[in-house]
Order: structure tokens, then sequence, then C-alpha cells
């Protein structure tokens, strides 16, 4: 299996695990709190991938500057994004928090343009408008859009995530493996969140079977796994971009777990809407993504592959 198309399995994977998260976190309901949800997964996270890291022999941090570097990942792709995650999807519609966390991609690209000169041509651009635009009719089709203040915290986290992202290249410029970046992160964002322990030992006394069977599938499944495939892809991704924009497919994949967990039934804004943006990643993908260069003219940080 060539790079590109391991690349976008990967991607492919994430997404559809991180879709799923939708409809699981609004299973949960108030049975776990934003807090303790928060916590949990950031804990099993970081032991299921200390585990698996284990077993591939990851290396220990290379310097005690670099565990500045993880606690700032830790942060941003675990503490505060499941923070966030958590209080904007406790608020709002599942196919709200979805189209908010797609500005992901945009900020990413800016990020990425600003410190690494990573390019997206005029195609690009088209593209991910376009794909913004399908998602506006997914949502809209029948005329409504809940806006409150989740959308601020779902929007911090589409910010957050994009941070984490572009942090992934750098990771990758330092000599760090894929396995070994999402584990020292989830490490330290279990740190960070350690203060809620007392919450969730409350929640989950209090909670039935199938709230604590979610809140691990969480952890495990959209949260370790997914971030392990999400690293991984970024990692041998000839453009960083190619791997975010896979974000727009989220609300697509959400409204599909949500019909068969919850028997939400999709309309026709969501068949037309899905495949708008499935269109547009293709695009983008095939078309979209021009050259990457660094300030200093040397090769792409994609070039830097494990």
């Amino acid at each position: 299996m060539n790079n590109k198309i391991k690349t976008h399995s990967l991607a492919f994977l994430t997404i559809l695990l991180w879709g799923s998260a939708f409809p699981f976190t609004r299973f949960l309901g108030d049975a776990i709190s934003s807090s303790a949800l928060c916590f949990e997964r950031c804990c099993i996270s970081a032991i299921v991938l200390l585990i698996i890291g284990k077993i591939c022999h990851i290396r220990k941090p290379f310097c005690k500057k670099d565990l500045l570097w993880f606690f700032l990942s830790g942060v941003l792709g675990f503490s505060a994004y499941f923070m966030f995650f958590n209080i904007g999807m406790s608020t709002l519609t599942s196919a709200t928090g979805s189209i908010v966390t797609t500005s992901s991609p945009i900020l990413t690209a800016i990020g990425l343009y600003t410190i690494y000169h990573e390019r997206i041509n005029w195609i690009g651009w088209i593209s991910i408008a376009c794909a913004f635009g399908g998602v506006a009719v997914l949502l809209l089709w029948n005329g409504v859009l809940s806006i409150n203040i989740g959308i601020l915290w779902m929007f911090l986290c589409g910010s957050v995530f994009a941070g984490y992202s572009v942090l992934n290249r750098k990771f990758a410029e330092m000599g760090y493996t894929a396995m070994e970046v999402v584990t020292y992160s989830a490490v330290f964002g279990a740190i960070q969140t350690m203060v809620f322990l007392p919450d969730l030992i409350h929640d989950m006394a209090n909670a039935g079977l199938s709230a604590n069977l979610s809140g691990i599938y969480l952890s495990v499944f959209p949260s370790a796994l997914a971030y392990l495939s999400w690293s991984k892809a970024i990692a041998i991704a000839d453009r960083t971009s190619e791997v975010t924009n896979y974000m727009f497919v989220n609300p697509l994949i959400a409204a599909i777990i949500g019909f068969i967990m919850l028997r939400e039934v999709p309309d026709m804004g969501t068949f037309i809407g899905g495949a708008i943006i499935i269109a547009s990643v293709i695009v983008f993908t095939l078309k979209g993504a021009g050259a990457a260069q660094t300030k200093q003219g040397h090769p792409k940080l994609a070039d830097v592959k494990h």
C-alpha cells in the first residue's frame, strides 16, 4: 500500500470514529458531566496508548525542553479539546456542533501557510468553500440552526485542534513518530485533567451500564485509536491539508451513525449536502493543494516520514 492510499485510509478511519463521537456524546446526555467525561477520555486514552506504545517500543522524549511541547500538545489535542467539545455539545444539536468544528481545516491551513508556507491553490480554496456550502445545506435544509453560546465553545474546539494538527508537523520535524506524539500528548492531557477524577467517580457510580460503556467507547475509539490514526496520517501525508479536509465529512458520518443509534432519520438535505462535501474533498485531494516549501526553501516537512 503506497503512502497516498494509506494516508487517505487512515484519515477516513479517523473521521469515521470521530463522527461517532457526536451521537455517542448526545446519548450520554447528563449521565456523565463534561468535566468527568473530559478526564475519562484523557485518562483511558493515555493508558491504552501507553500499552500500545510499550509494545511498539516508543522512545522517551529526547530532551526536557520537548516536554513543554508535549504539554502544549496535551492541552490543544486532549484536555482543552475534550472540555470544549463536551461543553459545546451539551447546548448544541449534533449537526450544529459538527459544522462549527469544520473550521479546523481552514485554521490549520492558515497556520501551516504562516509557519511552513504549505500552500493551497485557488482550486483548493474553492473546494473548501464548496465543502462549507455542503455542510450548510445539510444543516439548513429544514431552516433550523441552533445558535447559542455552544457555538463559541465548538469554534474554540476547532481552533485548538488546528493548533494540535500544526504541532504534529513540528514533532515530525523533530524526529518523533506519530505513536510517540499522540501517546505523550495523551499522558499530559490526563495529568492536566486529574483534578476531575472525583467528578468521574461520582458520575460513573450513578450512571447506568449503557452510559458507562458509551464513555469507555468514546475514550478508546474516537480518542486513543482515532488520534493515533490521525497523527500517523499527518506524519506520512504529502500535505497536511489532504488529511484535515476529511473533517468536512464529519456531519455526514454523524448523521448516519445517529440514524443507526438514535433512529434519527436523515432528510434529503443530508444526502445532497453529504454529496457536496464528499465531492469537494475529492476535488481538493486531486487538484487543490499547491507546492509546499518552508520559508528557508528546505524540503517540506512531509518528507520527514516515520
